[in-house]
């Protein structure tokens, strides 16, 4: 039972072998990756801004400069007024539109200004500006107050928008000590 065993062994490590050296090794690409240009359409997006340290919504609002760059160039050359993105803010970033921290935030209030006048919507929760002790009248002029952020994020979830989540990571390494 036992030299049957062993027989046994001995053949399916043999042909496994056999198998393994007729397998062709995948073709070597010769010029290396190549753009896409995928058939994006018009965007219906609603960015979800929950950050634990108000700083964060700079990165965060990078995210919404990466997606609407591409869309605005070519060769997609969207018209900012056709891509519909909100981002709806319920974390520590609140403070950063509170008008009295305005020195303290300028680039980011330029900034999320600047993405409102090519359409961008700002909108705040109210429950997290009453946490925070804000009234409307504290905020910057182009903010808009939301009952709730969950209930809309998820209202313009069923009306079809993705929803994106930036996440802003700490940065532990160099880039070119990684490459």
């Amino acid at each position: 039972m036992r030299i049957r065993l062993l027989f046994i062994c001995i053949t399916l490590f043999c042909s496994a072998s056999t198998f393994a050296e007729n397998i062709p090794n995948p073709p070597v690409p010769s010029g290396g990756a190549h753009f896409a240009n995928p058939p994006y359409t018009e965007q219906k997006v609603v960015f979800e801004f929950y950050f634990d340290d108000p700083q964060k919504i700079s990165p965060g609002l990078q995210w919404v400069r990466a997606l609407m760059k591409p869309l605005i160039e070519p060769p997609y050359d969207y018209l900012p007024e056709f891509l519909d993105i909100r981002v709806v803010m319920h974390g520590t970033e609140i403070v950063t539109v509170a008008r009295k921290n305005y020195p303290k935030y300028r680039d980011a209030v330029e900034r999320m200004r600047y993405y409102a006048s090519l359409g961008v919507e700002f909108r705040v929760c109210a429950q997290a500006l009453d946490e925070y002790g804000y009234r409307p009248e504290d905020l910057q002029d182009f903010v808009k107050i939301v009952p709730s952020a969950i209930t809309d994020i998820a209202h313009w979830q069923i009306k079809g928008y993705a929803l994106i989540t930036p996440q802003v990571l700490e940065k532990k390494f160099n880039i070119d000590d990684i490459r």
